[in-house]
């Protein structure tokens, strides 16, 4: 009967886990955030390179897009918002090898209901009430040593959203 308590237990604490996450520290930093990243190490997200936009249709949905080297969010249905600024974007696009094949079903989302195939993306956080922290860096045009094409983080010195379009940084403040 132990076993099956603690079993319960177990599993009852797992699905609360899988809510929040917390990546290179021990815990969010409050409940009101589904995904969050320690800020004691330079390194920042890596969007997904993305060749064909036209299927998207998810509002926030945030890319880098390899056909002009930028890093756009989906403002309005079919209406991407440029976040790079910078035309001169680059990224070598052998990383990603000759075999593109989609695969519908590999994703992460992040949720308490367990709905992951309701909104098509790679990383999903569905709930309605819970944000994602970036990776916060001071000055990542400076601490970045080597970013990558479509890198994005928070600047903790200029208090802004800072992106990388494979060959500058373009930084946002609301």
């Amino acid at each position: 009967m132990k076993k099956i308590i603690y079993i319960s237990l177990l599993l009852y604490s797992l699905t609360e886990v899988r809510a929040q996450v917390a990546i290179s520290k021990s815990s969010v930093s409050n409940g009101s955030v589904s995904l969050e990243f320690g800020d004691d190490e330079n390194k920042g997200l890596i969007l997904p390179y993305v060749t064909e936009k036209e299927g998207i249709t998810e509002n926030g949905t945030i890319i880098y897009d390899t056909n002009d080297h930028k890093v756009k969010y989906l403002q309005d249905t079919n209406a991407w918002f440029d976040l790079s600024v910078d035309p001169s974007g680059t990224a070598d696009l052998s990383i990603q090898g000759n075999d593109k094949t989609e695969y519908p079903g590999a994703k992460v989302a992040i949720t308490k209901t367990g709905g992951v195939d309701v909104i098509k993306g790679i990383l999903v956080l569905e709930d309605t009430d819970k944000a994602m922290i970036l990776p916060k860096v001071a000055s990542p045009h400076l601490n970045i040593i080597n970013p990558s094409p479509g890198m994005i983080v928070y600047d903790t010195v200029k208090r802004q959203l800072a992106v990388y379009n494979g060959s500058m940084w373009s930084f946002w403040k609301p």
